[in-house]
């Protein structure tokens, strides 16, 4: 009898530790919240930079600002998608339709703000059937709701596991540090690309659509320290290096590309294949 007793407690330790018992949930603070943006950024950049080389065979920038290595749409669909899909993620049909919808989203926002604030179309979905307005479209759409259950199911747990390892320093370095940086440097784009239009417009007579918006007055450009900045780091091979796909609109509709403009300077750092696609 006493045997029995025992084996049946064995049987259910057993059972109990076959048990799986769920990761608790991941506590999502502000700071946590800045270090996605910033390592989804820097992700973003790599993934963007080798797809810019399989696509077009060269070396070209895709960052979003002048000096860090960053793709500022993967930072903020991560940092809102990983907050926001969190309820979703227990089904797999859930979380991708919600991905499609909250991508897409923040996807029209950042074209929207990227357009008033930098006045570059950093994506046109025009010539995609199922657009709106060419800042989202439905096959990208698509592509957001597998991102998310690649986002969840793959590269997010591997991420949380590194921020949870890493020293606490290191981690406000990352969160706070980055984007503290990151901020100037968009302000500092913003200020060269004003710059550099204006430039442009003057030099090469362009009658643009929404010009107004697009330059900086002659007594603003008369500042010693801003002449400077417009000579020595907001030149012409800086900036089109760094945006090699700017375009404008004249005031006939046409598109007008900055690269076409300044055909002397190459929109890349390299190329690596002889069948070179920049269009």
């Amino acid at each position: 009898m006493i045997d029995e007793i025992k084996l049946e407690e064995k049987i259910k330790e057993k059972i109990q530790s076959k048990i799986v018992i769920e990761d608790p949930v991941v506590k999502i603070t502000f700071k946590r919240i800045l270090a996605y943006f910033i390592i989804y950024s820097f992700l973003g950049f790599i993934i963007e930079t080798i797809f810019g080389m399989l696509t077009k065979g060269v070396v070209e920038s895709r960052q979003s600002c002048l000096y860090g290595p960053f793709c500022c749409i993967y930072g903020l669909g991560a940092a809102v998608m990983i907050p926001g899909l969190e309820k979703f993620k227990k089904s797999n049909w859930g979380l991708a339709i919600a991905g499609m919808v909250e991508g897409s989203v923040v996807e029209y926002v950042i074209s929207w703000v990227g357009e008033i604030i930098f006045q570059i179309k950093w994506w046109d979905y025009s010539n995609l059937p199922l657009n709106i307005n060419g800042r989202i479209c439905l096959l990208f759409s698509l592509f957001w709701g597998i991102l998310a259950l690649v986002l969840f199911r793959l590269i997010n747990p591997f991420i949380e596991k590194i921020i949870d390892d890493m020293p606490k320093k290191l981690f406000n370095l990352i969160a706070v540090g980055g984007t503290t940086f990151l901020i100037f440097d968009l302000l500092f784009t913003a200020l060269g690309l004003k710059i550099f239009y204006t430039r442009l417009i003057n030099q090469y007579d362009l009658n643009l659509k929404s010009e107004s918006s697009l330059v900086v007055s002659q007594e603003f450009l008369d500042n010693s320290i801003i002449e400077y900045l417009s000579e020595h780091v907001f030149t012409d091979e800086k900036m089109l290096k760094t945006f090699p796909n700017i375009k404008f609109e004249d005031v006939n509709g046409d598109i007008i590309w900055v690269k076409d403009i300044l055909p002397d300077i190459e929109p890349y750092y390299f190329k690596i294949s002889n069948k070179i696609h920049l269009k």
